[in-house]
């Protein structure tokens, strides 16, 4: 780059130090002892380019030896998570390459099919990019971040000069200065962790530049005075305001913990649809985050509260158990989320994308959530008691892959129970989807109010290389489908495809008259062993669906066999019927045009292979059925 304007995007707010001082615990570490300021005085600087001393309007509560940050005098390249000025290069593979950029997260973009020359090629506000040679005539994204803040220490202060460990790098006239705890607060969690105490954080607002690690902690609770008057402010920092690393037993409680962006930001915090790279997700380009887990054994978050968070706010990843391999030395065998909630986020809510046991989320409040509400493949999860309104879906299972070990133990397993659910979903199309390789799903006496979107829904799609969800028991839920003022979509109470299900003493209704756009009960082949009983459905458009599965031929390898679409039909479990011995029937449009019998399945290559020789061609379309037939069981419902 040969020019860089950075626009900054802070304000000046002049501020006093938090409420009063609380009484910690006897014996407990306070963060005020290392150095914690969590003040939120704000101040105005002038700064000069390679200079270590600014001037600042009034020095307020600053003290030597205290963290600050300071904008708009030192730009440079972040590292891949967080910025506040990003730039997007899409090249989209044509030959020549041309490409177009953004500045705003895919909002618009501009420069379209500009060709990729190899000089210096003009974007806006100065800025000029020039591309290296390279094969641009492949699909790339690139993405480009820059930062004008200093992350420093206050040296000494000499009436309203600050002399500052790190120079500025650029003059500026109007930086502002702000408190940066995350020194001080590192190193009160470092000290309890050494001296086996627990760390208590005074009210106050406490600004952090980086994530506060606890790492290898034997047994540490990290507690504020309450999750009113505690905030823990990554909002000028990167990453997530906490991360946990191995360690046996960690607890956080009664803090406030706010970001960057918003509700309104969820589409620059989701999938950028690019037409270079794939899987660009906006949330690591200017991250924050509430808590990170990866590999501690027992955590317990109660009471804490979070706001403007980019990414998954409450996330673990981390090892797990495989099969029957060894156990490895650290896996998160218990996280429970109590009391917690998480309001006006870009994206997910409670998240774990890895395999952890014993997942409790228990009594918290989700609302205006722009990603999914829970989701993860993580084993034993109870979603207990919680308020959801315009979240997104509560994703159970979501492990894209047909690894053999989910054969050996499988994933997924969750109760969804005594939750309210109000509104509809803004991502993910319903409240509850179990799919992907989900099994062992309980989903029991919920209430979804006014709702305008889909409900309930176990999937047995695995056409892209999952395993498909089964084993679940849906029973004593309400659901009430009259429309939301924000939500009328057309939807069903209850959708299930996966095998092995029982649907029992449900209500799906509307109240007042019939709504057309709903339909309270939906089934759909290739499920087998389907029970579906007691049930009351009212003023729905239509009370009971079925479907059938229709595929069609992609490729002739024999006489016999033939291959279809991964998308085309699910791909069984290697422990299941894996439709040996089932019937195909071949079709003329919707007419029957004979029938063969299939002798085996291969959920790995997607390929189908018949007892006796058929011609076949691609594009030859047919439907599957058991030669006992699905073995469903409907009655008794009114």
């Amino acid at each position: 780059m040969r020019s860089i304007c950075v626009v900054s995007l802070v304000g000046v707010l002049l501020g006093c130090t938090g409420p009063a001082l609380a009484q910690p615990p006897a014996a407990w570490l306070d963060a005020r002892e290392v150095g914690a300021s969590g003040s939120s005085y704000t101040t105005t600087a002038v700064t000069a380019a390679g200079s270590n001393q600014v001037t600042v309007q009034d020095p307020g509560d600053f003290r030597p030896g205290q963290g600050v940050m300071i904008s708009r005098c030192n730009v440079h390249v972040s590292h891949a998570q967080g910025s506040w000025v990003v730039y997007v290069f899409d090249v989209d593979g044509t030959d020549p390459p041309t490409f177009r950029w953004t500045d705003d997260l895919g909002r618009t973009w501009k420069g379209a099919h500009t060709p990729v020359t190899g000089d210096w090629q003009a974007l806006d506000h100065g800025l000029e990019v020039r591309f290296k040679p390279f094969a641009w005539n492949d699909r790339y994204s690139a993405v480009i971040a820059w930062r004008d803040q200093l992350i420093t220490t206050i040296e000494s202060i000499d009436g309203k000069v600050l002399t500052l460990k790190a120079p500025a790098n650029r003059t500026a006239a109007d930086a502002v200065v702000r408190h940066n705890d995350g020194v001080a607060l590192q190193a009160g969690i470092d000290r309890a962790i050494a001296e086996k105490r627990n760390l208590f954080i005074q009210p106050g607002r406490y600004r952090i530049a980086k994530t506060l690690v606890a790492a290898d902690a034997g047994g540490l609770t990290v507690q504020g005075a309450n999750a009113v008057d505690t905030v823990i402010d990554i909002g000028e920092g990167e990453g997530p305001c906490f991360q946990l690393r191995n360690g046996t037993e960690v607890n956080l409680r009664d803090l406030a913990l706010t970001g960057n962006s918003g509700y309104a930001d969820r589409d620059q915090c989701g999938w950028l649809r690019t037409e270079g790279g794939t899987a660009l997700w906006g949330m690591y380009f200017r991250f924050s985050a509430a808590l990170n887990v990866n590999g501690t054994e027992h955590v317990l978050v109660e009471n804490c509260h979070a706001r403007k968070m980019s990414g998954e706010c409450f996330y673990s990843q981390g090892p797990g158990r495989m099969g029957t391999q060894p156990e490895p030395p650290h896996y998160t065998r218990s996280i429970t989320y109590l009391r917690c909630s998480v309001e006006d986020c870009g994206r997910n809510a409670f998240n774990n994308n890895d395999y952890a046991e014993n997942t409790s989320v228990l009594q918290c409040r989700v609302r205006d959530v722009g990603g999914c509400t829970w989701e993860g493949p993580g084993r034993f999860v109870h979603f207990v008691g919680n308020y959801v309104r315009n979240g997104g879906v509560v994703a159970v299972g979501n492990a894209f892959n047909r690894l053999p070990e989910f054969e050996e133990l499988p994933s997924g397993q969750t109760i969804v129970a005594d939750n309210t659910f109000e509104d509809g979903v803004n991502y993910g199309a319903c409240a509850v989807r179990a799919g992907c390789g989900a099994t062992q799903v309980v989903i029991r006496n919920n209430l979804f109010v006014n709702y305008g979107t889909h409900a309930i829904d176990i999937s047995g799609a695995a056409g892209t290389g999952y395993l498909p969800a089964g084993q679940a028991l849906i029973t004593g839920n309400l659901i009430d489908l009259t429309p939301s003022p924000a939500y009328d979509q057309v939807r069903t109470g209850i959708t299930v495809t996966g095998s092995d299900v029982t649907v029992s003493q449900n209500q799906v209704y509307v109240r007042g008259e019939v709504n057309p756009r709903t339909t309270g009960i939906r089934l759909g082949e290739p499920a087998v062993n389907l029970t579906v009983h007691d049930n009351l459905i009212r003023n729905c458009g239509t009370g009971l669906a079925v479907a059938r599965a229709r595929s069609t031929v992609a490729a002739v390898l024999d006489a016999r066999t033939f291959g279809v679409t991964r998308a085309d039909i699910p791909r069984e479990r290697r422990r299941s019927h894996r439709y040996r011995g089932w019937y195909l029937v071949w079709l003329q449009g919707s007419a029957g045009a004979g029938r063969s019998v299939i002798e085996a399945f291969d959920p790995e290559q997607c390929t189908f292979h018949l007892t006796e020789d058929r011609a076949v061609k691609v594009g030859d379309a047919f439907e599957v059925y058991p030669p006992g037939g699905s073995n469903w069981s409907i009655h008794d419902n009114t």
